[in-house]
């Protein structure tokens, strides 16, 4: 049950109704085990293109420090679902690769949000949720 519920539409401010999403979102994940994995993890791995990136552009990327993402990155590495490599043409840079466990792993968180996407296009419609996905991409991709 949704604890926006019973609150008034006065009330219902946008970063309410987007918490109740996200709480919908964290709840199908919470019956599996991740292996310790958060949804930050997921979004830093998701992040990290097939051709590898560096701690800088992936911090930009998911919009952290670069010490941040670099934390990220080294508990990513620890769990076996990143690596870092000597960049070829720069072998004093290290470049962020996902390994097989990574991309596995994004494989399947892709497959879980897909089914919270299906039950929501199935309670307002394909042409509501298309509308929806829409709007919320081009707010996220807008330039700020």
């Amino acid at each position: 049950m949704s604890f926006v519920k019973g609150i008034a539409e006065d009330e219902k401010h946008v970063l309410m109704l987007l918490g109740t999403l996200i709480e919908e979102v964290r709840d199908a994940f919470a019956g599996e085990d991740w292996q310790g994995l958060r949804q930050s993890h997921f979004r830093v791995i998701t992040l990290v293109p097939d051709e590898g990136i560096s701690v800088t552009d992936l911090a930009e990327r998911v919009r952290m420090t670069k010490q941040g993402c670099g934390q990220f990155v080294t508990q990513l590495v620890e769990s076996g679902h990143l690596v870092t490599v000597a960049d070829p043409a720069d072998r004093r840079l290290r470049v962020v690769r996902r390994t097989p466990l990574g991309t596995r792993t994004v494989r399947k968180v892709a497959r879980r949000v897909a089914r919270v996407e299906d039950r929501w296009r199935a309670e307002v419609g394909e042409r509501r949720y298309r509308t929806f996905r829409a709007v919320l991409d081009e707010l996220a991709t807008r330039e700020a």
